[in-house]
């Protein structure tokens, strides 16, 4: 069946090309779905992500050893507990001509901080305000004590030029973006191509890739066979039995880095039915073999773990294991929640990776202790209105990459009740999870944070959890190396001569 969804991949490029032939200053790039918005602040997704991160800037940036690194900012300090102050960069200039002074940074993160602005990103809910010190040293300042907003700014903190955007307003600038960055907007296509032109007045140098053309390929053979005919130069998200497809012809190659991504089982416990008891959750947790799907289906390209938090996160605790596969311990639990009949349940998944595999074998486990699944695919702009609305109940595999390598972005954002990514609640985490967020004390940090990862082994809010490796496709003209943090920075790359 593989074979014949890749022959149909190439017969279809064939006739429908998905880019112009490669060319010495063109770099496309596929991803698996197209962006939502190019409003920096309006969105909590990788794929807006990473173009956005070619338009704008940000005051403070992650190296590709991934330590934070001064960029629009030339240097900041901690003054107080919640008190940080940045100097910032002079000689910068917007695409569109305005300067980038201490005015466009108080006017985006407070647009960012501001609830009433009703955007998605609610990371920077924290900071209280900016204040403006001279045109290029700022002050800002949180409702508490923050240990991390440093990393949080080199994330999101995306810098805007005020006049632009509240003369245009917020629908306009969605779909016109102007910022600081390598690229300039040129186009976007809905659903076929977004297309940027190198900043030739960039502060860092001008970028010797003129041309970037993202597009979205929702089926990972078309983007196998793109990359092959050398219409697409990087892939990402391969399944491992289409590794040795990309290689074969020679002219691109596989690129492999252990990730920060995860991938889970998530349950929602917020509108009852059988996973709102711990038991039911629990013997689902206890009927999947992740060992397996590891093995046979990831081909080894990920790592299991017993809580949200892998080893590079503070917290990480190491003797918190994973649930053991046990199905007669599955269908005993299940017998004591009063289903020993078994139970239906609906799992929600994305469908343009490797996760229709993971979730059918999911699917098999299941059955084999009595739980009837219904498996619901939805293409990646669906999934995502889906999540952003709630509406992924009763469980549902996810992805989840913090950029912070913070435990807090990751806990608060989809375990902390009431937040974005988040359908399961529990007063206990909860509490938790808000007392580490406002303690600067490192050490103090990691016990607590121990101290959740124990109280998800017990309270079982995913099924299971495993860090991924992420593995890319290159063409082989493409000087590049993956992070860790699944960022794409073009400025960064280059091809050969």
């Amino acid at each position: 069946m593989k074979k014949m969804v890749f022959f149909f991949a190439i017969s279809f490029l064939s006739a429908f090309s998905l880019a112009p032939a490669a060319n010495k200053e063109t770099l496309v790039i596929a991803q698996y779905g197209d962006a939502t918005t190019l409003d920096p602040h309006n969105h909590m997704e990788i794929i807006t992500g990473i173009i956005c991160d070619n338009i704008f800037d940000t005051l403070l940036k992650r190296s590709a050893d991934l330590k934070i690194e001064p960029h629009l900012a030339t240097s900041y300090r901690l003054v107080n507990e919640t008190t940080w102050e940045f100097i910032l960069r002079k000689g910068v200039k917007f695409h569109n001509g305005e300067p980038f002074n201490a005015e466009s940074v108080k006017f985006s993160l407070e647009r960012l901080a501001n609830p009433q602005n009703k955007l998605k990103s609610t990371i920077l809910h924290v900071i209280d305000r900016v204040e403006i010190i001279d045109d290029y040293r700022v002050r800002i300042t949180t409702k508490h004590p923050h240990p991390y907003l440093d990393a949080l700014l080199s994330l999101v903190g995306h810098i805007t030029p005020p006049n632009y955007v509240k003369e245009k307003g917020p629908s306009y600038i969605s779909t016109n973006p102007i910022g600081t960055g390598p690229y300039k907007f040129v186009r976007w296509l809905k659903d076929d191509q977004i297309v940027l032109q190198v900043n030739e007045d960039y502060w860092r140098g001008e970028s010797s890739i003129r041309k970037v053309i993202f597009r979205p390929v929702p089926e990972m053979a078309a983007r196998v066979a793109g990359l092959q005919t050398g219409e697409l130069d990087l892939i990402s998200s391969v399944p491992p039995h289409l590794e040795k497809t990309i290689v074969s012809k020679g002219r691109s190659l596989v690129s492999k880095v252990p990730s920060i991504r995860l991938v889970y089982l998530a349950f929602d416990n917020t509108k009852g039915g059988p996973v709102a008891d711990k038991k039911v959750r629990r013997a689902i947790a206890q009927a999947i073999d992740v060992d397996l799907i590891i093995k046979n289906i990831l081909q080894g390209n990920a790592i299991k773990l017993g809580s949200p938090l892998p080893k590079e996160f503070l917290g990480h605790d190491p003797k918190v294991r994973a649930q053991p596969y046990d199905p007669n311990m599955s269908r005993q639990l299940l017998a004591e929640a009063g289903y020993g009949n078994g139970i239906d349940l609906t799992i929600h998944y994305r469908s343009d990776t490797a996760m229709k595999e993971i979730i059918e074998a999911v699917g098999g486990f299941l059955k084999k202790v009595g739980i009837n699944t219904t498996l619901k695919g939805y293409e990646y702009g669906t999934f995502i209105s889906l999540a952003y609305a709630h509406n992924l109940h009763p469980a549902y595999l996810f992805m989840n990459l913090n950029g912070t390598f913070d435990p807090d972005a990751t806990l608060f954002y989809v375990l902390r009740s009431g937040q974005v990514w988040t359908n399961f609640t529990n007063p206990q985490m909860d509490a938790l999870i808000d007392r580490a967020r406002i303690t600067m004390d490192k050490e103090t940090r990691r016990k607590i944070y121990s101290d959740v990862c124990k109280l998800y082994k017990e309270e079982i809010p995913w099924a299971f959890c495993y860090q991924q490796i992420d593995v890319y496709g290159a063409n082989e003209r493409l000087n590049w190396t993956p992070r860790a943090d699944g960022r794409l920075f073009v400025f960064d790359m280059s091809f050969k001569r």
